[in-house]
């Protein structure tokens, strides 16, 4: 069986140019978990739910506190100062374009590829899913669920 009998031929994609929120709507709104990033109809970048949740990242300190009876009273007023600052963070991420966050490292196959030759590629690099590559334009899109239903409608 080949890539190109179980791919998804009406890729959802965005472009580098796109705000990071917008895109974070549209998998949501489109239930996938990640997708390829256009410009001109080539493929130059990906993005996942992985990317988008890795902005989040909170550094670790390492170290542990007790407060004194001082700060007890200042707590809540830091908390306070801390999540406005997380606000302004997000926001500010979200107006942010893909092109700043997006993987620019990306496994492709052709149509004409076995889906043998996508299972590995999937299994031995770690993804979810793999563009789909003909002439050096995107003409699909692969993911494991397409490949194990394939093999469940043989």
């Amino acid at each position: 069986m080949k890539v190109k009998d179980v791919m998804n031929s009406n890729v959802i994609y965005c472009k580098p140019d796109d705000r990071i929120s917008d895109v974070a709507q549209l998998l949501r709104k489109n239930e996938i978990s990640g997708m390829p990033v256009v410009e001109s109809e080539k493929l130059i970048g990906l993005i996942s739910e992985l990317d988008l949740l890795q902005l989040l990242e909170i550094p670790k300190h390492g170290t542990y506190w007790l407060p004194s009876p001082f700060e007890v009273i200042e707590i809540p007023i830091r908390e306070l100062i801390s999540w406005e600052e997380a606000k302004r963070m997000l926001t500010n991420i979200g107006t942010k374009p893909v092109k700043e966050i997006m993987r620019t490292k990306i496994y492709t196959v052709s149509p004409e590829d076995s889906i043998e030759e996508a299972s590995t590629i999937m299994i031995k690099n770690k993804i979810n899913r793999l563009p789909v590559v003909s002439e050096g334009k995107l003409v699909g899109i692969v993911t494991r669920g397409d490949i194990i239903k394939g093999l469940a409608d043989v």
